[in-house]
């Protein structure tokens, strides 16, 4: 009868050792859980302001002010465009292509 005490009392003491580990190990485990969801709703938000910035920064009034200031480009007029015509094949030639006007020079 006493063993059968002992050992009953040693799986008692077993099973609430192996409790109390099962408990600690779940709220440990929820624990990062609750990191994990923190962390997530700081990317997606961190994401919104990354998309709305790449909105604002796609705007065409943007765009053009960056470049005439960095590109140094300028909008086109016929004054500084070049035209580039067709001439068909003559009948005394045997080459027909793309001329450019003005000698050739790209102003």
């Amino acid at each position: 009868m006493m063993r059968l005490n002992m050992l009953l009392l040693v799986g008692v003491v077993l099973s609430a050792l192996f409790l109390v580990n099962v408990q600690y190990q779940s709220r440990h485990l929820f624990s990062e859980l609750d990191h994990a969801r923190a962390e997530a709703h700081k990317l997606e938000l961190e994401s919104e302001r990354l998309h709305v910035e790449k909105r604002a920064q796609a705007t065409s009034a943007r765009i053009e002010s960056l470049a005439k200031s960095r590109l140094q480009m300028r909008p086109a007029n016929p004054a500084i465009t070049t035209y580039v015509t067709y001439t068909a094949e003559t009948p005394g030639g045997s080459e027909a292509g793309a001329k450019p006007q003005n000698g050739g020079r790209v102003k």
